[in-house]
């Protein structure tokens, strides 16, 4: 195919480098001294060009002034008044008739009606000079040939126009220059739906256990518990599900069923739907891959984790990440594959090994942990917390026992609640557990103290009777205890005294 380069024939150049100038003359202020003359000879000539199509546009409307003018006086030349009156007369009509479409003049120059006032003084004393004997004649004789003389400035000045205009467009510019069209594109994201809120149910569990205080928690991602979990919130178990709980959109579930390597379809899915770049979506296809993992499906939740990481990276690539991405990824042997790829395999490997250690994690936890019960039914466990402003030593050594404690436990210390108590000891493993409790018993927090029943009230009386027909049940046992005992030693006293008569007869035989 042959192509056409004439098109930048009309380009002109002020600095060549293809200018051959002479031996003796400096190339550099040769080229500098054309691009001077270039830019004033464009600058005269547009200057030039306003001049006249500024001139030409006062010329047509002086043009149709003397024309009516001209009208004006043949008509009324059989009347009895002067010319002199009737051009004044006619010239009063014009100025009020003078409407905003016409040119307005620049400034510092006549106005339209100064110009024809003075062309009018100049025809009167020509023909005062003259002396005519048809004074009329002589008036329309004058404007006509005025009207020619102005016809004739008219067109030369157009044709003057022209040529400057021929000689402007000759050669391409940067004044020339200008957007052919435009055209812009915005991909509009669609609302997305309104997201129904969940109906919360009341998840009963029928699982006995050892300690009733204890919760079962299913495998996700972040069940591994220590002493800092403890600095919990009052009211925690309270909080909205949909607040903590992370999952993919249908938008997000949509894109992550795409294949792996189809990059085309990737491409084009999200310029279709932009809002998929979002990062609450990678960070649902991270969740569903390893919720898949657990599950046993790997190609799914490999396929999640490349999908979630190839938006991350249009994401992080700045405005224009999308396109810089794919233009990337897709170029053949581009070093951005193999560091792509890299950082998915290296992930996946993480969530591979992490889904794996769950179940090991929750069986550990789950085996056992520390929970404070009195033995006695009659007593109770008090708790005091020590006063940050006594002055007693040893009153100090427990505050800062205290201190040392979770944000989450000293709150439930101070609350005085035994069960928030057991809530934080129950998110500890045994061994921290077990060294809290050693810190509350030497910083004296925790002391057994009697159980004292408010008899005034219905509820105590009813814990008063439980108590003593409790202490009566005892009794009777222990009443009924010993009149065995001594049942069986009276018949062990008979059988003696039996025995030793025997033995007497024998010994009489």
């Amino acid at each position: 195919m042959v192509l056409d380069y004439s098109k930048w024939d009309n380009i002109e150049l002020s600095d060549d480098s293809d200018i051959e100038v002479h031996p003796n003359v400096d190339k550099r202020s040769f080229i500098n001294a054309k691009r001077r003359q270039i830019h004033e000879q464009r600058a005269m000539r547009k200057q030039q060009i306003t001049n006249l199509r500024t001139e030409r546009s006062m010329n047509d409307v002086l043009l149709s002034r003397v024309s009516k003018l001209i009208s004006t006086l043949d008509a009324g030349s059989k009347s009895s008044k002067s010319p002199e009156e009737i051009v004044f007369q006619s010239l009063m009509d014009t100025s009020a008739d003078s409407g905003p479409q016409e040119f307005t003049p620049p400034e510092d120059t006549p106005s339209y009606a100064q110009m024809m006032a003075s062309l009018i003084d100049s025809i009167k004393k020509e023909i005062d000079e003259e002396k005519p004997d048809d004074r009329w004649a002589a008036f329309l004789n004058k404007l006509k040939e005025h009207k020619a003389k102005l016809t004739g400035v008219y067109e030369d000045s157009g044709k003057r126009l022209a040529d400057l205009e021929k000689e402007d467009n000759a050669k391409i510019t940067s004044d020339s220059i200008h957007d052919g069209f435009s055209v812009g594109h915005v991909t509009k994201e669609a609302p997305p739906p309104k997201k129904e809120p969940a109906n919360k149910t009341q998840k009963v569990q029928a699982v006995e256990q050892l300690n009733p205080g204890v919760k079962v928690k299913g495998p996700s991602a972040a069940d591994s518990f220590s002493g800092a979990d403890a600095d919990v919130e009052e009211g925690g178990d309270e909080v909205d599900e949909d607040e903590d709980h992370i999952e993919p959109t249908a938008l997000g579930r949509e894109f992550s069923h795409i294949k792996m390597g189809d990059y085309r379809a990737c491409m084009e899915f999200i310029s279709r739907n932009p809002a998929v770049v979002a990062e609450k979506e990678t960070d649902g296809l991270l969740i569903e891959a390893f919720n898949s993992q657990i599950a046993g499906r790997e190609d799914y939740a490999k396929q999640c984790v490349h999908q979630a990481l190839l938006l991350q990276y249009c994401r992080q690539l700045g405005r224009d990440g999308v396109t810089l991405f794919f233009r990337r990824i897709t170029t053949s042997n581009h070093q951005a594959q193999k560091v792509f790829q890299e950082d998915v395999t290296t992930t996946y490997a993480r969530i591979r090994e992490r889904a794996a250690a769950i179940p090991t994690e929750h069986s550990n936890e789950n085996a056992e942990q520390i929970q404070l019960h009195p033995v006695d039914p009659n007593t109770q466990i008090s708790i005091a917390v020590p006063s940050a402003d006594s002055e007693d030593p040893g009153i100090q050594k427990s505050r800062a026992h205290f201190e040392t404690f979770p944000p989450g436990l000293q709150r439930a210390l101070e609350s005085g609640s035994l069960d928030e108590v057991n809530k934080v000891l129950g998110k500890m493993s045994v061994e921290e557990a077990e060294e809290v409790v050693k810190q509350l018993g030497e910083g004296g927090m925790l002391s057994l103290e009697p159980q004292i029943i408010d008899a005034t009230t219905q509820e105590g009386q009813q814990v008063l009777r439980k108590i003593e027909e409790e202490e009566r049940a005892a009794k009777a046992n222990a009443l009924s205890s010993s009149d065995i005992t001594e049942t069986d030693r009276k018949g062990k006293g008979k059988e003696v005294e039996t025995l030793k008569e025997e033995d007497l007869a024998r010994e009489i035989d």
